[in-house]
């Protein structure tokens, strides 16, 4: 069950990244939006919070994109710990 959900956060993950990509690129003809990065937020809860009061506004955009790996190595920890069980 636990590899059920961290395959099904890093498919979400990988699509946010894509629609991330493709609305701020203007890739495939698509208009750039600036608010295409907002599935990236969803998914980076709570450190995506805690990058706009810690870091400059420069590298928002980036580590808006990061912010769910963090997510990811959390539930691969936690998978971990529960298969040693």
């Amino acid at each position: 069950m636990c590899k059920i959900f961290l395959y099904t956060f890093c498919t979400l993950y990988a699509a946010a990244i894509f629609l991330w990509l493709v609305g701020t690129r203007g890739w495939f003809g698509v208009e750039k939006d600036p608010l295409s990065g907002v599935f990236l937020i969803i998914l980076g809860q709570p450190w995506a919070r805690w990058i706009g009061s810690v870091l400059p506004e420069g590298l928002w955009p980036v580590a808006g994109a990061v912010a769910p790996a963090i997510n990811v190595a959390i539930i691969l920890l936690v998978c971990q710990l529960l298969a040693r069980r």
